[in-house]
């Protein structure tokens, strides 16, 4: 387990920079390569990473990968004589099953705090188009400082990985861990490719809402309002339009951002998928082939 430090650049309200410090967690998920996982709410935007292991060793770190959808990271150190987490399985766990959160709570140190496994398989949108899923509930305290520390079983076994972010939802005793069993597919591919790659329509969109609807005097109240289409990519090859409002995505109702999300995730990259679609007053279907997302 680790102590992660950030810093990041912000601007006061004279716009003036300044650095803000936070504070976090991490473990040791590789101890040959010095591959820590965290969040990516963590490490996004800073320009100082700092690693102190539980030895009192320090290290800067630099970012191996982000994910934004699943709030993981992946960073590195270059040290020796490294002490790896154990992987666990999540898909074991109980309700009622007793749990550690371990993490570098208010950024006074590592110090695990006990709880019970209150849920399981939870989603919660925390921000505009992210929803996490397959989450774990737990009783254990989760505190500012906590973000991407390792939940862990009586047998140390890392089960989940916790988010401060989703913590705060204002649910008393009830903290949030992301699964360890969804989450090390994107732990590994963030190692193999420093990115996680999905299929891509290639549009910009924001939900439908009463003020577009006068604006643009839409046929329909609910669906993705599409502000751009990105040239040579598979909604434009499709014969989509800014303007257009999809409200359907290969057989799934379309009513607002996290159902395109989910839609298109749950797609294979080169999968042949049918969109409807309303521009005016009629309403169409069009179909696109997905690609991979490119590079952030």
């Amino acid at each position: 387990m680790v102590a992660i430090n950030t810093e990041v650049t912000t601007y006061d309200i004279f716009n003036q920079p300044y650095t803000q410090e936070g504070a976090a967690s991490g473990w040791i998920i590789d101890d040959e390569n010095g591959y820590i996982v965290t969040n990516n709410h963590v490490v996004e935007g800073a320009q100082s990473i700092t690693v102190t292991l539980d030895d009192g060793r320090t290290f800067p770190a630099g970012i191996v990968g982000t994910d934004f959808l699943t709030d993981l990271a992946v960073v590195k150190i270059d040290a020796e004589n490294l002490v790896k987490a154990s992987d666990g399985d999540s898909s074991q766990l109980m309700l009622g099953e007793w749990v550690l959160a371990i993490g570098n709570s208010l950024g006074l140190g590592i110090t695990p705090s006990e709880g019970i496994v209150r849920s399981l398989g939870a989603s919660i949108t925390i921000s505009p188009g992210q929803t996490l899923h397959d989450l774990i509930g737990t009783s254990a305290a989760i505190n500012p400082g906590n973000s991407g520390g390792p939940l862990v079983n009586m047998r140390g076994e890392v089960v989940g990985i916790t988010s401060v972010k989703i913590a705060m939802v204002g649910v008393e005793a009830m903290g949030w861990a992301i699964s360890i069993n969804s989450a090390m597919p994107i732990i590994t591919e963030l190692i193999n490719a420093g990115r996680v790659v999905r299929p891509y329509l290639g549009i910009s969109y924001t939900d439908v809402n009463l003020y577009l609807v006068w604006q643009y005097n839409l046929a329909v109240a609910k669906g993705i309002f599409v502000s751009q289409v990105v040239p040579g990519k598979p909604a434009e090859e499709a014969g989509l339009e800014a303007g257009d409002v999809i409200v359907g995505f290969n057989g799934k109702e379309i009513a607002n951002t996290e159902d395109l999300i989910q839609a298109i995730t749950s797609c294979q990259i080169g999968q042949r998928v049918e969109i409807i679609y309303w521009r005016g007053n009629a309403q169409n279907t069009t179909y696109a082939t997905l690609t991979a997302s490119p590079p952030p």
